[in-house]
């Protein structure tokens, strides 16, 4: 569904501080979906002679598929690249000819360490002189904060010119959320095997490669160069294997080019969403190197979710063109249990399940919707960014949205075209007019006009104390949807704003949001590229410190307890226990919100009242300390053997009750985990790949039902395969 509209706009003065690489063409009229064309920067702000040499240098450069893309790490420490070199440098296969990628600290390369690439063949792709190529894919490590780092990788022709990385804070940190780049989308073409096609599509890539590049200016220039990655909520180009000539590949290379052009992307990492325009073709896993990318959720063309950790945040991003919902439940529920230090969750997905564009009332949107949402909740995700819809739009905090009936995906797709026509003459339009009225007779506009009624959400919408701009301790969930940042493609808003929006904008502007994040809050200023102006209102959440007053008072009343735990039953003393240890740990904990320390308090008081419901009969008694033989437990000894992804323990036979094995990923035991286990030879599963384990192990006997442990043996150390 598609309407047609809208007048053209243009970037401003910004467009000044872009480097000769990023100014664009001329077009002599709109597209169907309306579009910012960036020629008209250059007329308008006198930048010909900018234009004059951007026109030249893309000439060339839109046959180089060597652009390299830089994207998070697992956690700050990391930075994964990837780029494309033609295969014929590497035909013997040797480690030799395996390109590398070599990063170190300032301008000299200090302390520099040299990485081999992972290649994995690009299948059926060859450019324009019949070349293949390889993918190519790095993650450095050990990366530490605040460093400025400089990088040169092997693009198949040498290594190139070092580029410079800076690493920013953990403590407090932003980064810029943007939609929908889709470079390529202002072609008007349709993709067949002409020279006018293909003309077209190289004005258009070089056109909205400008405004994308515009736009990741601006934003850094709006963070004073502080920003420590971007978040794409997907369609990082526009043609899709299916609509490309012949159905080639190859020929969307042009518009990864246009993609990674501009010269931002050389020291500023993305973290891609997979969209719709992105999911049939697997250039897209060959251009990015996405962290702890998972199988859950994959269509199996380009794979499927991901995460990684910045700070205190964790960053899930899904793969929602599958939409096997169960698979996205279990990889989110997953990935927040092995992240439970991360303070604010963050979910990026294609779709705009609340938006308040074009997209936002299609059932096969608002059915995945009702899907996820409950997932979301439960799993205490504080925001969920989309894209799709082309136009900005801010949720008000949402919980508790049901879905009121059943509708197939395609059920109103007469009446949403009706609905948004624009008609003859639609160059004004930036909100589509609404040509279904209430008082229409027709049952099938009526039934439309119901289902929009049910999908308004108003239930959901949470009541919340409020600071300010800030929500502070809310129990919901934000959901933005990104405008356009390249300004390829507009969509009109809705005609009726939906009740759960709490702001909207779309002036076929290209558009950025900067959202930065400290210890207790998560701040967003949404702004425009051509003035920098803001389209909306600063919205923070907030996560106030609960007071531990009660908490700690309690914890006090409670240790008396301890002394008297032969009064109780074993269980409802094991209850109690565990709920003292959690309150001792909630109230120790300095980032500890609100609901956290009164929920604490509440397992606390009802585990005390539990103790005395089910005391025992029996008065308790303190019995008179007897002689006992001290038990002695050897001191054990261990082997280890490295397998891929897991590491064997070898512990040498004692006359013991069994072994406790400590095991972590560094020299420390920080975060270490422990397994318990009477056998010899234990297995330890699910390790990262190349990463030191560190194992030690203990023997323990059990006496009179209490576990007596020996000493460690020496610590042991192996690298995973």
């Amino acid at each position: 569904m598609r309407s047609n509209w809208r007048k053209q706009m243009m970037i401003s003065a910004l467009a000044l501080t872009l480097s000769a690489t990023n100014v664009a063409p001329v077009f002599a009229s709109a597209a169907p979906d309306g579009k910012t064309n960036a020629a008209d920067i250059a007329q308008t702000m006198g930048t010909t002679a900018q234009w004059n040499r951007w026109e030249k240098e893309w000439e060339t450069l839109k046959n180089d598929w060597t652009q390299i893309s830089l994207s998070p790490g697992s956690n700050a420490t990391e930075l994964n690249f990837a780029w494309y070199t033609p295969k014929q440098t590497n035909d013997d296969h040797s480690n030799a000819n395996v390109p590398k990628l070599i990063i170190g600290e300032g301008h000299n390369m200090k302390n520099a360490k040299v990485y081999e690439a992972e290649q994995t063949a690009v299948k059926d792709e060859q450019d324009n002189n019949g070349e293949t190529y390889n993918s190519n894919k790095v993650t450095a490590t050990g990366l530490k904060e605040n460093k400025i780092y400089y990088y040169s990788y092997d693009n198949g022709n040498g290594y190139t010119k070092p580029a410079e990385y800076t690493t920013k804070s953990t403590n407090n940190f932003s980064f810029a959320f943007v939609g929908d780049p889709q470079i390529g989308s202002s072609n008007e073409l349709k993709g067949k095997d002409t020279k006018e096609f293909y003309d077209a599509q190289s004005n258009a890539v070089k056109s909205d490669a400008f405004n994308w590049s515009s736009t990741l200016n601006a934003a850094l220039e709006k963070t004073d160069d502080q920003l420590s990655f971007v978040v794409s909520a997907g369609d990082q180009i526009q043609t899709t294997k299916k609509k490309l000539p012949n159905k080639d590949a190859s020929k969307s290379e042009i518009e990864y080019t246009g993609y990674l052009s501009p010269e931002a992307l050389k020291s500023l990492p993305v973290a891609t969403t997979v969209g719709n325009h992105d999911a049939d073709n697997a250039n897209y896993t060959y251009h990015f190197n996405r962290a702890n990318a998972s199988e859950l959720g994959s269509n199996k063309v380009v794979g499927g979710d991901y995460y990684f950790k910045y700070g205190n945040a964790l960053f899930i991003m899904l793969n929602t063109q599958d939409t096997n919902v169960a698979e996205h439940k279990q990889f989110i529920e997953q990935t927040v249990a092995a992240n439970k230090d991360c303070k604010w969750r963050i979910v990026t997905l294609h779709q705009d399940i609340y938006g308040s564009a074009e997209h936002s009332n299609e059932p096969e949107i608002t059915n995945l919707r009702y899907q996820l949402t409950p997932i979301f909740e439960q799993n205490d995700i504080d925001a969920v960014l989309t894209g799709h819809d082309h136009a900005y739009s801010r949720s008000k905090m949402l919980l508790g949205g049901t879905k009121a009936n059943d509708y197939t995906d395609d059920e109103f797709d007469a009446e949403l075209e009706k609905d948004m026509d624009a008609g003859e003459n639609p160059t004004t339009k930036t909100v589509a007019p609404g040509n279904i009225k209430n008082d229409s007779t027709d049952e099938k506009d009526q039934k439309y006009l119901t289902y929009l009624k049910s999908i308004m959400d108003e239930k959901a919408i949470e009541t919340v104390k409020k600071q300010g701009s800030s929500v502070i301790n809310p129990e919901g969930v934000l959901y933005m949807t990104a405008g356009s940042s390249s300004g390829s493609k507009y969509y009109d808003l809705v005609p009726r704003q939906q009740t759960y929006i709490a702001h909207r904008w779309q002036e076929d502007v290209p558009t950025y949001s900067v959202v930065d994040v400290t210890e207790n809050s998560l701040t967003i200023n949404t702004y425009r590229t051509d003035n920098d102006e803001k389209i909306d209102e600063t919205f923070s959440i907030t996560k106030s410190k609960g007071d531990t007053t009660s908490l700690n008072a309690e914890i006090k009343a409670s240790e008396s307890i301890v002394k008297q735990k032969d009064a109780y039953t074993t269980e409802s003393y094991r209850v109690f226990e565990q709920a003292l240890t959690g309150a001792k740990e909630v109230a120790a904990d300095k980032k500890a919100t609100k609901d956290e320390v009164e929920n604490a308090l509440k397992v606390l008081t009802n585990a005390k009242a539990g103790l005395e419901k089910k005391a025992t009969t029996k008065p308790a008694t303190v019995k008179k300390p007897t002689a006992e033989k001290k038990v002695v437990v050897a001191k054990a000894s261990a082997k280890l053997k490295a397998g891929k992804k897991k590491v064997t323990v070898k512990i040498k036979k004692a006359s013991v009750s069994g072994y406790q094995i400590k095991y972590a990923s560094n020299k420390n035991f920080k975060k270490a985990k422990t397994r318990n286990t009477r056998k010899t030879i234990y297995t330890i599963k699910s390790l990262r790949s190349k990463k030191k384990c560190y194992v030690k192990v203990r023997a323990y006997k059990v006496v009179k039902g209490k576990k007596i442990y020996g000493s460690y043996s020496k610590v042991l150390k192996v690298t995973v395969k």
